[in-house]
């Protein structure tokens, strides 16, 4: 409760008080006369004493009056100048006991902001709430890989962090999904001293993995072996119908061991006694067969290369790609005629890529399963003469929509020498080209018989186009 406190006059004083103010009351203001000076200064005086008084009794009893802030609120003190420092001295240190609380909470706040941040660090949670690369586990492979293995197909962080043009904060290398069914193989592929020379079966590991689908397959640190006594490849155009030197090869991975043991295989009596990819590429002789193809047109399933050139615009077929190519005669017609074509092929029996090169053009290792890499819509022309029945329905139908993805509107696609057999011709085979959405330029089909009739295999070439719209 508050404590009021009245101000007590002495009853002397109180009376000289009251008579004055009667006096003066009943007096008019005309008859009463002007008070003295002297009169005025006693008033004076007496007004002063009467504060002094006032002053002496409200120090003197040392009042002190409290806020009804509850009972938490400190005590005020207006008079008592201990009372006030005491409380002055409580409250800095309230204030100090309060600053170190704070600054204790804010370190527990940075330890916990660093502790979060090495959290998200591991899990890398901030784009994507996948585990860091180093702490990745390999979720499909038989056993964690290890070494060079691990060293490849592992994601990296990017050095400055989030990339927004690629989406992401690490770099994943581009390794073939079916790779983890063949670890073993693949270990041994990545078997190898860092920055040095790549061992000798390097290349037949390569082929048998990409055969079975592990493809692309990692990158690796070493360096293959050059051929020895290399000789430079002879310049253009004579390269095109010339065979290299057999020191432009390593033939460790072959069974022939030079040019000419590839080329015998076409002219000995049935076929050099193995069955071969592509026996006749390498004879390049004037007359020969692989110097005959797609020259002229038989009216069947063979198409020659000035046949189809004319029935496209004059100068619109300039870039193509040729799937399956061998050793790439088919894209060395077309640079006679000014349109560049990319050979896609693989070294099975034979170092085709090689070949290729040396005369001048561009070979593409590749297989039939994986994505062309190609933009969209950027060929004229695409041709496939190594497709057929042997190809999975499903793998089929992926590898012609890929054709068609690659192809520019009003491209054409020259599927050559389709070789199945006859039932499935029209119920399988056909109806997969019409749903990819080809329009039909030109469509042959005849009886495949270098294996025998009763086999009733046959073949389909056709031209078709990717329409416009």
């Amino acid at each position: 409760m508050h404590t009021s406190t009245k101000l007590r006059i002495p009853t002397s004083q109180q009376q000289q008080l009251d008579a004055a103010i009667m006096d003066g009351a009943h007096r008019s203001p005309a008859a009463r006369p002007p008070a003295p000076p002297r009169s005025k200064m006693k008033l004076l005086l007496l007004v002063i004493a009467t504060n002094l008084v006032s002053v002496y009794l409200f120090s003197g009893a040392s009042l002190s009056l409290r806020l009804p802030a509850g009972a938490a609120a400190p005590s005020i003190h207006l008079w008592d100048s201990s009372a006030l420092l005491r409380d002055l001295g409580a409250t800095r240190a309230a204030l100090a006991a309060a600053r170190a609380e704070v600054a204790a909470l804010r370190a527990q706040c940075n330890a916990s902001s660093l502790l979060l941040e090495s959290v998200l660090a591991g899990l890398g949670a901030a784009h994507g709430d996948k585990p860091a690369a180093a702490d990745r586990g390999f979720d499909g492979w038989p056993e964690e890989p290890t070494g060079e293995l691990r060293l490849a197909t592992e994601p990296h962080r990017l050095p400055l962090g989030f990339s927004a043009k690629l989406g992401t904060d690490e770099l994943h290398p581009g390794v073939g999904f079916a790779c983890r069914n063949f670890q073993d193989e693949l270990a041994r592929y990545m078997a190898y001293d860092a920055g040095g020379e790549c061992p000798d079966d390097a290349d037949a590991l390569e082929l048998q993995l990409i055969l079975k689908g592990c493809e692309p397959l990692p990158r690796r640190r070493c360096r293959p072996r050059s051929p020895a006594r290399y000789v430079e490849p002879a310049p253009l155009p004579g390269s095109l119908w010339s065979i290299p030197p057999d020191t432009t090869v390593n033939w460790s991975p072959y069974a022939c061991n030079n040019y000419t043991c590839l080329v015998g295989r076409a002219r000995a009596r049935g076929g050099g006694g193995g069955s071969y990819e592509c026996k006749d590429c390498f004879d390049l002789a004037a007359g020969g067969k692989e110097r005959r193809r797609w020259m002229s047109d038989n009216g069947g399933p063979g198409f020659s290369i000035d046949g189809v050139l004319a029935s496209r615009a004059p100068g619109t077929v300039r870039v193509g790609l040729d799937i399956g190519g061998g050793a790439g005669t088919f894209a060395a017609r077309m640079r006679e005629r000014g349109v560049t074509v990319v050979t896609t092929t693989l070294d099975v029996g034979a170092p085709f890529s090689a070949f290729v090169a040396s005369r001048g053009l561009v070979p593409l290792q590749l297989s039939l399963a994986q994505r062309l890499p190609l933009a969209d819509g950027v060929m004229d022309i695409v041709h496939a003469m190594q497709l057929g029945g042997w190809v999975p329905g499903a793998v089929l139908e992926l590898a012609l929509f890929d054709v068609y993805r690659v192809l520019r509107p009003g491209g054409v696609f020259w599927l050559d020498h389709f070789a199945c057999v006859g039932p499935r011709l029209n119920d399988t085979y056909a109806p997969i080209l019409d749903r990819v959405g080809f329009r039909r330029l030109r469509w042959k089909a005849s009886r495949k018989l270098d294996l025998g009739a009763e086999r009733n295999e046959w073949y389909l070439s056709a031209l078709l186009e990717k329409p416009l719209t």
